[in-house]
């Protein structure tokens, strides 16, 4: 038996089906260079001639001369009549792609109430169909819909279309859980049984998320023989989505002992789903498995210290096989390990038997009791250890701010906010509009510091995320704010806590240009000149 799993993906057709997806033309392309280089076999374009979108990346991904098969989609020919004359069946001819995926019923149900025609001419539909792919030149992939909900209702027919598709000369045959409701002993079960009915035909499984079980059932047809897998990356696609292939490739490739990928491209894995998901402008859930940035983190204070001896006491595998790094949380769950562990990441000198790391611990417990939460702040935490340890000294001292807010009929709301600040020994005070509070106060702070560090024009906000904490105290409750920030290399988090948002937010806006400060000021002293104050932080 083979040990070789071929990989289709539908990203760029069924995985654009789901709810808030939806890709131009330039993004499939660049998914699709992205999928290729990791080593995919297949990659399901979409519906040639359905839309313009699709039409352009037809065309001008055979100037990309990837490695991977480019596959057109489409369905059997219409019921009554000839294959030569279906305009959709022709159009996937004319897209001019080695293989095509052709989607015919496979349950009687739908046979009857869908298609509204007979069960052999269902069947001479699929045969005609795939026939006159075969004589055009192309390979063909034969989807049957519904598979495990026909074979469950009327076996013998299921049967006969994988049969009929065989014989028309299909070069694959997949079962398709397209409802996702089926279990995964009850596919292993059919795709055996279908094992026997078929010998040496060559099987695939395309599984939906319905029960969360796309991946087990995924896996379970393999066990049972089958040797195409379908999915998507991210698991996205219709309803609740496809068989997520970022889980299904490293458990395949790591646990099973299949070869799906080229082993130099499994570490591209996690980069792969995170350039999709930027790319579809979807957030990745932070404990999706393989390549979430949770999937090798680590919170609790006892399991902080068993890591740090050996990884293995608290990780499947090693994170860097599938191109992730292993993450240390620290909150008011953490122990001494957590914090000894990101203060040796950021190459601090931390004595773990010092009142120093006592103190830090302690005012980190406090500060989360208070509602701070560092887990998705690490420039912030880093801020309050470099502080702890002496490492930071002060670029900008904070005087004050205030804000004005003004609305007029008719007109729209103007902020704008007043910053006072001293830098060195200069006092400086500086005004600012914005088109909100928080931009206000962005700008006013940039015009301040911007003469002293020129580089803060190369980070900007990138995210803003505002937590209410005591809703039982309604609009005097304290909110948490989240602010990510970016320059040209790096992604960085804040937070602050206040009952009043600005005062959040200000805290979190300081934060991160604290922090983006951090990694420039080496530069800045090169070039500053000998005009300017003097008494900055050197770093």
């Amino acid at each position: 038996m083979s040990r070789s799993i071929s990989i289709f993906d539908t990203t760029l057709r069924d995985g654009t089906q789901g709810e808030g997806i939806s890709l131009s033309a330039d993004d499939k392309l660049k998914i699709a260079k992205k999928l290729d280089d990791l080593g995919v076999h297949y990659i399901e374009g979409g519906i040639p001639g359905s839309n313009n979108k699709d039409i352009e990346f037809f065309k001008r991904v055979k100037d990309l001369y990837l490695n991977a098969k480019i596959t057109a989609f489409g369905s059997t020919r219409r019921k009554n009549s000839i294959a030569e004359h279906d305009d959709n069946l022709q159009r996937m001819v004319d897209a001019g792609v080695p293989a095509a995926t052709l989607v015919g019923k496979s349950w009687d149900f739908h046979v009857h109430t869908a298609l509204q025609t007979t069960l052999e001419e269902n069947l001479a539909m699929i045969g005609d169909s795939i026939s006159y792919l075969k004589h055009k030149g192309l390979e063909v992939i034969f989807d049957a819909e519904h598979f495990f909900d026909g074979y469950k209702n009327n076996p013998e027919y299921a049967a006969a279309v994988l049969a009929k598709a065989r014989e028309a000369g299909a070069d694959w045959l997949v079962m398709c859980d397209t409802n996702g409701g089926t279990l995964p002993n009850e596919v292993y079960d059919i795709v055996t049984a279908v094992s026997g009915h078929l010998p040496g035909a060559a099987l695939g499984i395309h599984t939906h998320n319905d029960c969360e079980l796309a991946v087990a059932n995924a896996l379970s047809a393999i066990n049972a023989g089958v040797r195409q897998v379908q999915g998507t990356i991210n698991g996205y696609g219709e309803r609740c989505g496809n068989a997520n292939l970022c889980s299904i490739i490293p458990t395949l490739q790591l646990k099973m002992g299949y070869h799906c990928i080229p082993g130099d491209s499994l570490p591209q894995l996690t980069n792969t789903a995170r350039y999709v998901s930027e790319v579809a402008n979807v957030n990745m859930p932070v404990n999706q498995p393989y390549v979430g940035t949770a999937a090798f983190a680590h919170k609790g204070g006892i399991h902080v210290s068993a890591i740090l001896r050996d990884s293995r006491t608290y990780e499947h595998i090693a994170p860097e096989l599938v191109g992730n790094k292993q993450r240390v949380l620290v909150s008011e769950l953490a122990g001494q390990s957590n914090v000894l562990s990101k203060a040796q990441d950021m190459g601090l000198s931390l004595d773990p038997t010092s009142e120093q790391a006592r103190k830090v611990i302690d005012k980190i417990k406090n500060l989360e009791h208070q509602g701070y939460q560092f887990e998705g702040a690490d420039a912030s935490l880093e801020l309050l250890l470099r502080e702890a340890t002496g490492e930071l000294n002060e670029l900008f001292k904070f005087e004050s701010f205030k804000m004005l807010v003004e609305k007029n009929a008719g007109q729209p709301v103007v902020s704008e906010a007043f910053v006072k600040l001293r830098v060195g020994g200069e006092s400086l005070y500086t005004a600012a509009e914005g088109n909100g509070p928080v931009n206000a106060l962005d700008n006013a702070l940039r015009k301040a510091l911007k003469t002293y560090f020129p580089r803060l024009d190369e980070m900007h906000l990138s995210d803003y995320k505002v937590r209410v904490l005591d809703e039982q105290d309604q609009t005097a409750a304290k909110v948490r704010v989240l602010i990510e920030s970016k320059d040209y290399h790096n992604t960085w988090s804040t937070v602050g806590v206040s009952s009043n948002v600005i005062e959040a937010s200000w805290e979190a806006l300081v934060d991160s240009m604290r922090y983006a400060l951090l990694g420039q000021i080496s530069l800045e002293n090169e070039t500053r000149n000998s005009s300017e104050p003097k008494g900055l932080v050197n770093h």
